[in-house]
C-alpha cells in the first residue's frame, strides 16, 4: 500500500504515477524532515522502530537523508510507558508558529500509549488540525490512532487501523470509520500504523519510497532484519500460533474472528472451509483442547472484556456486538468465564 511520505504526494493505486518521478524523487537531496508529536506514555517501541531504522539509512548512505525533531506539549523530558523519557526540544506551540510561517516538516508523527483516550492537550489538537490544513502528511503511531479519531482529524469512512488490542473499541466507538486489522493503511495524506514492530515495517516501506529498494534492503542487513512486511499484513491472529499444526484450524479461527457479532454455527463453519462438523469437532479436540463452539464463545467474551475496559458502552449494546441475544446470557456467560459479571469487572 502506497503511503504519502512527501507533502502533496499524488501517487497512483500500484506505485509512482511515473518513472521520471520516481527518477526526479530518487536524485532529489532535499532533507526529509519529520517531526515527531509525543504524548506522555508513548510507547517506546513504537518510536525506536520507526526512527532507528531512519537513523540506518542515513549511516549505510553515508549521507542525511532524514531528520526528526521531537515535540511536546510543554518541552523537556516526556515518560514512556517502560519509565524511559526522551527530551523534546520543542513545544506543539512553537511547531504550530513555524507551520504558519512557511516552514513545514514533511512529514507530522503522532506516538501514544495505551492511556491514549482523552490526552490530547489543546495545542496537540490545534496543531494537528493545523497539520491537516496545510496538507501535511501526518502519521499515527499505534493507539494514536484515536486521538485522531477522537478530535475530528479522521473523516467520515477513513480507513484507518490501530494496535489489536484496541481495534475493537475504536470500531464500536467510532463507527463511521472503516477499521481494519492491517500493518498501516494509508487514506489520503494520513497514515495510520499498529505501531510496536508495525513501526519498521511503515519505516521500511518509507526508506524503500524515498530512497529505493537497495538502500532498504541495506537498511535490513545494518539492522539484521531478515525482511519487513507490506502494510496489508494482518496485525495478530489468535489462530496464527496454531497454523504450523494445522492450517484448517487457523482459517477455522480467523473465521470466527470475523463473525463475532453475526455469529456463525458450526455447520456455517464447516461448509466454509470445506470440512464436516465432526471433522473441525476433531482438530479442535487434537489441537486446542476444547470444542470448537466452547473456543468461539471464549473468543467472543474476550472481545468484550476489552470493550467493557476500554470503552463505556452498555452492557446491552457490548452484548449484542459479541454476539449475544440478551444482556442476561451475556452476564451469565461472562461470570462463568471471568469469575465476575460485567458491572464488576468494569468496577
Amino acid at each position: 500500500m502506497n503511503i504519502p511520505f512527501s507533502p502533496n504526494a499524488n501517487l497512483g493505486a500500484v506505485g509512482w504515477d511515473s518513472r521520471e518521478q520516481a527518477i526526479r524523487t530518487l536524485n532529489d537531496p532535499a532533507l526529509y524532515r519529520i517531526v515527531v508529536l509525543l504524548v506522555p506514555g508513548f510507547s517506546q517501541l513504537s518510536l525506536s522502530s520507526f526512527i532507528d531504522p531512519l537513523r540506518a539509512a542515513n549511516s549505510v548512505s553515508e549521507r542525511t537523508l532524514f531528520s526528526w525533531a521531537v515535540s511536546s506539549t510543554d518541552g523537556g523530558l516526556v515518560e514512556s510507558a517502560s519509565g524511559i523519557s526522551v527530551l523534546a526540544h520543542r513545544t506543539f506551540a512553537s511547531v504550530a508558529t513555524d507551520l504558519r510561517s512557511g516552514d513545514r516538516p514533511a512529514m507530522i508523527l503522532v506516538c501514544a500509549g495505551d492511556t491514549v483516550e482523552g490526552q490530547a492537550s489543546v495545542s496537540l489538537v490545534k496543531l494537528l488540525r493545523l497539520s491537516r490544513r496545510h496538507r501535511i502528511p501526518i502519521a499515527a503511531l499505534g493507539t494514536a490512532t484515536w486521538l485522531l479519531a477522537e478530535n475530528g482529524i479522521l473523516d467520515d469512512d477513513t480507513a484507518c487501523t490501530i494496535h489489536w488490542e484496541k481495534l475493537t473499541a475504536l470500531c464500536e466507538t467510532f463507527g463511521r470509520l472503516q477499521v481494519t486489522d492491517s500493518l498501516f493503511v494509508r487514506d489520503g495524506d494520513v497514515v495510520t500504523c499498529a505501531g510496536e514492530l508495525a513501526s519498521f515495517d511503515l519505516a521500511m516501506e518509507l526508506i524503500s519510497y524515498r530512497c529505493g529498494v537497495d538502500s532498504a534492503s541495506a537498511v535490513c542487513r545494518q539492522t539484521t532484519a531478515g525482511q519487513w512486511r507490506v502494510g496489508s499484513d494482518r496485525q495478530w491472529s489468535t489462530g496464527a500460533q496454531y497454523a504450523s499444526l494445522s492450517k484448517k484450524v487457523a482459517e477455522v479461527i480467523r473465521l470466527m474472528e470475523q463473525h463475532v457479532e453475526d455469529t456463525l454455527s458450526l455447520h456455517d463453519i464447516a461448509k466454509c472451509v470445506g470440512l464436516s462438523r465432526r471433522q473441525i469437532e476433531r482438530l479442535f479436540e487434537r489441537y486446542v483442547s476444547c470444542s470448537p463452539m466452547r473456543y468461539y464463545a471464549r473468543l467472543r467474551l474476550e472481545r468484550a472484556k476489552r470493550l467493557i475496559e476500554q470503552t463505556n458502552m452498555p452492557f446491552l449494546e457490548i452484548a449484542v456486538a459479541c454476539g449475544f441475544v440478551s444482556s442476561s446470557h451475556f452476564s451469565k456467560c461472562f461470570r462463568e468465564i471471568f469469575g465476575k459479571t460485567p458491572s464488576d469487572w468494569r468496577s
